[in-house]
């Protein structure tokens, strides 16, 4: 529940959605949902992620299926923390 808080308050910041994603389940969707998530976008978000959650993400980890919805991207930190 902490991580899925953590995340939703980063993609506020990160987009600037202005609380907006405090209305977000884990079946809201992202990628092709959310004007304000381009590609610069997804960039941003993961950077912010590796900073926040102290994870290292490649290049070949992310697909638009890591961004389908909150829960997606929820689960994609829950898998990169297990494994640091």
């Amino acid at each position: 529940m902490q991580i899925l808080n953590d995340v939703l308050g980063l993609l506020d910041q990160v987009m600037g959605l202005e609380g907006r994603s405090a209305s977000f389940t884990p079946e809201t969707p992202l990628l092709g949902a959310l004007a304000e998530l381009d590609s610069m976008a997804v960039i941003a978000v993961i950077a912010a992620l590796e900073d926040q959650f102290g994870i290292s993400v490649a290049d070949d980890e992310i697909s638009a299926e890591t961004f389908a919805s909150v829960g997606t991207l929820v689960a994609f930190v829950n898998e990169k923390l297990a494994q640091h």
